[in-house]
This record gives structure tokens, C-alpha cells and sequence, in this order.
């Protein structure tokens, strides 16, 4: 028992993080769910092996506060993992359709389901975490309200599914960085980095053409605002490749021209 390895995810039991973390780890971990991404990420830095925390819907796009968190943290990303979602409505026992007036969810999980949720017209209520308010629904008295959450989480906390499949995309996933102290050894075939731009014309085109230049595939680019300072913005870029690639190696140093920061997140293995 001693060896196995301290997993921190996002939320509750039957979260959807606590899913991609079994999947990902399989019974070599303990796992511990943590009510905010930074204590996730405290976690790790303080005592856990690995943290597992949702970053990228396919349908509702970035979890931000994520992204944020890994510029801010000397933490590395280790690995990442795709779940499928599927979300559930979820009440106590006895309760019908017709009863419910409030449903409760991760702001992810509801925007994943708004069309389900104006076809009856529900009042879309956000809350910190799927599972979290299939819990919080159990423990109250709110015989008029439901959760949107797993099929898991309505099997762990005893309660009702009301109607599956209830996200307007069938084709919904969510992706996941698994974080730790190091970065991920072996074979690495993804890179994680974030930059921020230079004040002057063309700067983002500089960027993106010493990418272009030595050979390196751009998978997915993001903005984000930088606080404090309006309209100005970070960026997160994945590309195919490991950091210790040359065709990367190269790429980096010329992007330290073009830049005013730039930060290896992290290579490791694409799900």
C-alpha cells in the first residue's frame, strides 16, 4: 500500500476528473477529491504525486481557470486523458420530471446541456461540481430540483436518473492534464508552452512562422486575457513533439525573439 501513488482531482467522488483519473492511473492510485482546482494544485505541490484537472470541452471550450493555474504554477504536465461525457439528470428517489423547477451542475456541465435545459426551461443554477450537487441534492430537502452529473454519480450516491444522454453534442469529451513536480520521462510525442506577445505588428505571425518554419505541427492555440492589464492577453499552444526535439529546440529559441516570456508547460504522452 505504501507504494502506491497520491492522485489529487477536481470535485467529488463520481466527478468526471475522478473517471479520467481511474482511467488514467488504474488501481495504483489513491485517489482524493479537492472542492477547488488551486487546492488540487496545492496538493501536489505540497504532498500528492499527480493532480488530475479538467482542462478543454469539446463543446463548451476551455476550463480558463486551468490555464491560468499552470502559468502560475512551477507545476509540469505529466500526461493528459480523454473521457467522454455523458450527462445525466439526476434527483432523490420519487421525484418525476414534472417536479423539477432548478437544476444544479458545473457551469461546464450546464452550458453542455442548455438546450435540454431551455426545451424545460429549467433554472440553470451553477454549482462547483457535477457530482458535488448529486451530493448536495441528497443531503437537502430540494424534492423540486435536480443535478446534471454522471450515471456513476447518481449509482455512489443512491439517487435517480431522470433522463441520459442529456448533453446537446452526443459527441462530447472532455480533456484532462494529469500535473506533477516533474515532467512526464519516455516517450513524449505532445508539447504544452505558453507565451506572451510582444506590443508590435505581425507579432502573433512571427510566433506561429517559426513554428511553421521548422517543421512543427500546431495542434490547438488559446488566448487569455492577462489580469490587470485590459485587452492585453496570454497564449497556450499544444504542438505535436517533444521539447527535446530538434525541430522543437529550434522553434523555442527563435520564438525567445518574439516574445516577451515564454514557458515549457510540459511534454508528455497525447491521450
Amino acid at each position: 500500500m505504501g507504494n502506491r501513488k497520491r492522485i489529487a482531482y477536481y470535485g467529488e467522488r463520481g466527478s468526471y476528473s475522478e473517471q479520467a483519473a481511474m482511467q488514467h492511473f488504474g488501481k495504483v492510485g489513491k485517489l482524493t477529491g479537492f472542492r477547488f482546482l488551486p487546492e488540487v494544485f496545492e496538493a501536489v505541490r505540497m504532498d500528492a504525486d499527480y493532480g488530475v484537472v479538467p482542462i478543454e470541452n469539446s463543446t463548451e471550450g476551455p476550463v480558463t481557470q486551468t490555464y491560468d493555474l499552470l502559468l502560475e504554477s512551477d507545476l509540469k504536465i505529466f500526461g493528459e486523458e480523454i473521457v467522454r461525457i455523458e450527462h445525466c439528470l439526476i434527483a432523490k428517489p420519487g421525484t418525476q420530471i414534472r417536479d423539477i423547477k432548478n437544476v444544479y451542475s458545473h457551469p461546464q456541465a450546464l452550458g453542455q446541456c442548455r438546450s435540454y435545459l431551455e426545451k424545460h426551461r429549467f433554472n440553470a443554477i451553477p454549482y462547483y461540481d457535477t457530482a458535488g450537487s448529486v451530493k448536495m441534492i441528497r443531503d437537502s430537502a430540494l424534492h423540486d430540483s435536480a443535478a446534471i452529473a454522471s450515471r456513476s454519480a447518481a449509482r455512489l450516491y443512491k439517487m435517480k436518473v431522470l433522463a441520459k444522454a442529456i448533453q446537446s453534442n452526443k459527441s462530447n469529451f472532455t480533456r484532462f492534464m494529469i500535473i506533477s513536480k516533474e515532467g512526464s520521462i519516455g516517450k513524449c510525442d505532445k508539447t504544452s508552452i505558453a507565451f506572451g506577445l510582444k506590443n508590435r505588428p505581425g507579432s502573433l505571425f512571427n510566433v506561429l512562422k517559426c513554428f511553421a518554419d521548422n517543421g512543427v505541427n500546431i495542434i490547438h492555440i488559446e488566448s487569455r486575457p492577462i489580469s490587470g492589464k485590459p485587452w492585453q492577453y496570454n497564449f497556450y499552444l499544444d504542438c505535436e513533439g517533444s521539447a527535446e526535439d530538434a525541430m522543437i529546440r529550434k522553434a523555442t529559441s527563435s520564438l525567445r525573439n518574439e516574445t516577451i516570456f515564454l514557458k515549457i508547460l510540459g511534454s508528455y504522452k497525447s491521450a
